[in-house]
């Protein structure tokens, strides 16, 4: 069923949350420009395996308010924050794919993994999405610059070019319509905005204090959050497991579905 959570200066965040019943819960959070519709082919099998799964769209993005402002991690994170009180969550795994992972990374600096209990990083925008004098990997800004310039000159042409990147495998042409459309929901700005955020913000000191078990999933061939990031994650937080998919870019959840399905319903029951 799907509902919202009024969350910082007025704003309704959706929420998609199957499988109420169920004590075992996985708080998923998107990537960017997507919605909680990113993890379809998680949400059509874990609860049968017994688990409530829940997906939030961040504020801009899917069926959430987009407000003009409030696009930091910090706001974001809060957010989450105020959906877990809201559901009265405790002792639950809180997962996030690409900017997703930064968020919830920032969720457990900023909020001491409040209810956590368990941490999954899927192809995390972090410790930071783009190289800096002290971190030389992931991508440049320029490159970053230039997506936020396509955003607001052809926003459906950045998004028409970024399905292409998003994915190892092929895809048929449904599908890239069906993933392209998501990214249409969002708003123009809010899209621009949360790049302007993975540009700028970096997760280095967050990580430091993350206390509890974390997985980390990432596609050897992924273009967008690029594979020596998973590498730093894996270094930089204690008690953490790296689980490599050799036949997926950024878009493992779908690429490797079944093991992606296995390995998260492994480490959550486990």
């Amino acid at each position: 069923m799907g509902y919202y959570v009024r969350c910082k200066s007025d704003v309704n965040i959706y929420v998609e949350d199957i499988n109420r019943m169920s004590p075992n819960v996985i708080l998923f959070v998107h990537g960017w420009p997507a919605n909680h519709k990113l993890f379809e082919y998680q949400f059509d099998i874990l609860p049968a395996l017994g688990y409530r799964c829940i997906g939030i769209d961040i504020r801009g993005f899917g069926k959430s308010d987009k407000p003009w402002e409030g696009y930091t991690y910090d706001i974001l994170a809060d957010d989450i924050r105020c959906v877990v009180e809201a559901l009265g969550l405790q002792n639950f795994t809180l997962a996030g794919h690409s900017v997703g992972g930064a968020i919830v990374i920032r969720y457990m600096g900023r909020h001491y993994g409040y209810g956590v209990s368990k941490l999954a990083l899927f192809a995390a925008a972090a410790p930071s999405f783009v190289k800096r004098s002290y971190f030389p990997y992931g991508l440049e800004k320029e490159d970053v610059n230039a997506l936020i310039q396509q955003v607001y000159n052809d926003r459906p042409t950045m998004l028409a070019e970024l399905t292409n990147m998003f994915f190892y495998q092929p895809i048929t042409k449904r599908f890239s319509d069906w993933f392209f459309q998501m990214g249409l929901e969002a708003s123009g700005y809010s899209t621009a905005n949360v790049l302007v955020s993975l540009r700028e913000e970096t997760m280095f000191y967050d990580m430091e204090k993350i206390q509890v078990p974390t997985l980390l999933f990432q596609g050897r061939h992924d273009q967008i959050c690029l594979p020596p990031l998973a590498s730093a994650l894996h270094h930089g937080i204690r008690n953490s497991k790296l689980v490599w998919f050799e036949n997926s870019g950024h878009g493992l959840f779908w690429e490797e579905r079944t093991k992606f399905n296995k390995e998260l319903a492994d480490f959550v029951a486990n």
